[in-house]
């Protein structure tokens, strides 16, 4: 099956969106009020994982609010009327169950895995929280402390702090180059209040999605999110909000190149050498997957095979990439002691611009596709990631991807679409952040 539009549909409504070949049906309801309820059952598992998704982040926050999506995320645990924080955490581990959340820049998600039979209790304990919180304000000041403590930590892992410095240099004139925790300055400046408006602001039916991946019943699963939205739900003529992809257009942003050292104590040099690259929607961001994977993904890649393998600069040495419902990028990243910081970057930069002038060989394409073609299939057998997926489609890409499809995009990767993609993503200006025991006017690298 090809890729298919989520599209709109009528409150009330259930659609089939793709029956697999090893038997997974995914199916989508919009209950009225918008609250959207999307399933992927798959006749082997005997789990189930199940996402409360928000479509909001870090990106969606003013000055004055920044961190408050992380932050709601911490308070969303502290109780509802109904259960306090012991009872949140007790009721999913006493029968065997995870229970944790995340935020990005572009959504947040409150998720659990449990068997099969306990999928009602995980209904219930998530739709209680996203639904009912309380957001105490003994609770805010309690947690403001423990998030205050997860910023300090951050600030100790040098290669967080080295990714964070480069996105706030490639997305300087947008709020994805803000830190998702924001500060300690914002955090400390945030009332009760303010997060109270900001979950009143975001928290609504329309904004959410309930995707829930393996062994699991569409009308059962219905039926329990009809029974949280008797309660939630206070316009029941609003429609989902479309997907982000489906709002904004791709965007170039202004991106700062050159060389930013950030000075600290530490006893190796972290290095991350980022450009510009496509948004999670952009049809060649397969082509930058082979390229990306060719480059630095695994023992085999050019550049752990020069960096490591040849020149023994460094343990650690990868490509990373990463992709946003407008905007996107590629990057490297080294570790290695701190006199060796300036060769480690030039052989980085020598290993681009090669992929740059001449792309990759055939035999490399051929081994990239292989490899990520594994790698998906892999990462579909796992529930979790199959319910991210449905999630994804609802609140960032507007369009749902099959297996199937991901594979067919990889494998129509051609060695001359690579050398086209390499030639425009990595002849772009550079912007290098390196981390570690230098003054802060010290520069790396030769193109800025």
């Amino acid at each position: 099956m090809r890729t298919s539009a989520i599209g709109q549909q009528r409150a009330g409504t259930t659609r089939t969106l793709l029956t697999g070949a090893d038997g997974a049906v995914v199916k989508r309801t919009v209950l009225p009020g918008g609250l959207r309820v999307i399933s992927e059952s798959i006749p082997t598992s005997r789990s189930v994982a199940i996402g409360f998704w928000v479509g909001v982040g870090s990106r969606d926050e003013t000055p004055k609010t920044s961190g408050a999506s992380h932050f709601l995320e911490h308070l969303l645990f502290k109780g509802t009327p109904k259960r306090g924080p012991f009872e949140i955490a007790a009721a999913i581990e006493e029968v065997g169950g995870d229970l944790n959340a995340f935020t990005t820049k572009e959504v947040t998600c409150y998720h659990a895995r449990v068997l099969s039979d306990d999928l009602p209790l995980a209904m219930d304990v998530l739709g209680d929280m996203v639904s009912s919180c309380l957001i105490d304000a003994a609770d805010v000041e309690s947690e403001r402390g423990v998030v205050l403590e997860e910023i300090a930590m951050n600030e100790d892992d040098f290669t967080d702090v080295a990714s964070q410095h480069l996105s706030a240099k490639l997305f300087s004139a947008s709020k994805l180059g803000v830190p998702i925790v924001g500060s300690p300055g914002s955090l400390n400046d945030i009332t009760r209040a303010s997060v109270w408006r900001h979950y009143r602001r975001h928290y609504k039916p329309n904004d959410v999605v309930i995707a829930v991946s393996g062994a699991v019943d569409h009308k059962q699963l219905v039926r329990e999110a009809k029974r949280i939205a008797a309660h939630w739900v206070t316009d029941r003529s609003a429609e989902p909000t479309p997907a982000r992809a489906l709002r904004s257009r791709p965007r170039k942003y202004r991106a700062i190149p050159g060389c930013e050292v950030v000075s600290r104590p530490t006893e190796q040099a972290h290095i991350m050498i980022g450009v510009p690259a496509y948004s999670r929607v952009d049809d060649r961001r397969w082509t930058l997957a082979v390229l990306e994977t060719a480059l630095g993904s695994g023992m085999a890649s050019r550049l752990f095979q020069e960096v490591r393998e040849n020149r023994g600069l460094a343990y650690s040495v990868a490509s990373f990439r990463s992709g946003y419902s407008d905007a996107g990028m590629f990057g490297v990243y080294a570790g290695t002691l701190p006199e060796k910081a300036d060769t480690t970057v030039e052989v980085i930069q020598a290993v681009l611009a090669e992929a740059a002038r001449n792309g990759l060989t055939d035999e490399e394409v051929k081994r990239a596709k292989g490899q990520l073609r594994g790698a998906t299939v892999l990462d579909s057998e796992d529930p979790g990631s199959r319910m991210s997926r449905l999630a994804d489609a609802e609140i960032i890409s507007g369009t749902f991807t099959s297996l199937d499809d991901k594979l067919e995009s990889i494998e129509a990767v051609t060695g001359e679409h690579v050398a086209q993609v390499a030639a425009e993503i990595l002849n772009a200006p550079q912007t290098i952040t390196v981390v570690g025991p230098y003054d802060a006017d010290r520069t790396f690298g030769s193109k800025g």
